[in-house]
């Protein structure tokens, strides 16, 4: 079997169904997940693949050299990284840990690369990095990059970093960019989970603005498969953006979910809209449509109804992370409160 593929991040939403994705549908690939167990990294997002003789968790910072460099040097077949801070809210009031996961994280991951010779690695990014669209157009991977929030920003200078190691180092790096993704275990700050749980308790939503804002939603397998095809196939030095073809505005998501979950409108708090908040993403994926025969497969509608179906089969999960259990035990495990 080859050398194992070290995953960053793996504990967190996307992260942990690729990884889940990976062991069910390629025998052949073995993981190392090298996670710090946040607030957002949750290992029982993993529990039914913990003792996967191809899976190995280990726990540390993607920023911390001495862990990163241990790890590549044992010998790793390649790198995706999927360890971020993602909330935008949450780089709105502190930027902190932003420019030290996304940004130096990613620089510290490189460097390991580039001195044990790894012979791929992906980063995993976002559409937020090239800003806001107006009502009509698409992103592509031409798009210039024109981040909008402390957050977005410290994704694209990760990204920008992997571009200079390609042409500066000759290095073997490829980037995806993706929409707006939802599914099962995403961490419910995020919009989807947010409204599914708040709902499930019969209370507000939080609506910014006028609810106009409009994003593109893709299935988080869908996202996925798109990073396993770019990381086997895709050109070295290439973008390659993957979106679902499914833009809502977020009035209208929050009507979906109110018609399935049969709550009344009622449950709809609009508050004041959020410092800087981009207005429409959507995404042209034609290119690795064209290069690499990926195709999103959920559609949107059975997506969503899947996914508020499994967070009322959840409630332990849920609960877990509304009491914070999850936390207590990480510092019981290793001897410090994750952040």
């Amino acid at each position: 079997m080859p050398a194992p593929i070290l995953v960053t991040g793996g504990c967190g939403f996307i992260g942990s169904n690729f990884i889940r994705l990976i062991l069910e549908t390629e025998p052949e690939v073995s993981l190392i997940n090298l996670d710090q167990l946040t607030y957002a990294g949750n290992l029982a997002n993993l529990t039914d693949v913990a003792d996967n003789p191809r899976y190995r968790f280990v726990h540390g910072d993607i920023a911390d050299r001495t862990v990163v460099r241990q790890l590549v040097q044992s010998g790793v077949s390649g790198i995706i990284n999927f360890a971020a801070e993602s909330h935008v809210d949450r780089s709105i009031q502190d930027s902190g840990p932003f420019i030290r996961t996304n940004i130096v994280g990613t620089q510290t991951l490189l460097d390991a690369a580039r001195e044990f010779s790894v012979p791929r690695y992906l980063q995993v990014s976002t559409d937020e990095v090239y800003g806001s669209l107006g009502a009509s157009g698409f992103f592509t991977e031409e798009t210039p990059l024109a981040p909008n929030s402390p957050y977005s920003a410290s994704k694209a200078a990760a990204d920008l970093l992997v571009r200079a190691y390609v042409h500066t180092f000759n290095f073997p790096a490829v980037v995806t960019r993706c929409s707006n993704n939802y599914g099962p275990y995403q961490f419910p700050e995020k919009l989807i989970p947010l409204f599914i749980t708040n709902l499930q308790r019969d209370e507000s939503v939080p609506v910014y603005g006028d609810g106009q804002n409009v994003r593109d939603w893709i299935h988080v397998l869908d996202h996925a498969r798109a990073i396993w095809a770019v990381y086997r196939q895709g050109r070295v030095g290439e973008v390659y953006n993957a979106g679902g073809h499914s833009e809502k505005t977020n009035l209208e998501l929050t009507h979906l979910l109110l018609d399935i979950l049969g709550k009344p409108k009622t449950l709809i708090k609009y508050v004041k809209d959020r410092p800087g908040h981009d207005r429409r993403y959507a995404i042209d994926t034609s290119k690795i449509e064209k290069e690499l025969g990926w195709k999103p497969k959920v559609t949107f509608e059975q997506g969503l109804r899947d996914t508020v179906q499994w967070y009322l089969d959840h409630p332990d999960w849920i609960a877990g992370i509304r009491t914070g259990d999850y936390l207590k035990y990480y510092q019981k495990q290793y001897g410090q409160m994750a952040c």
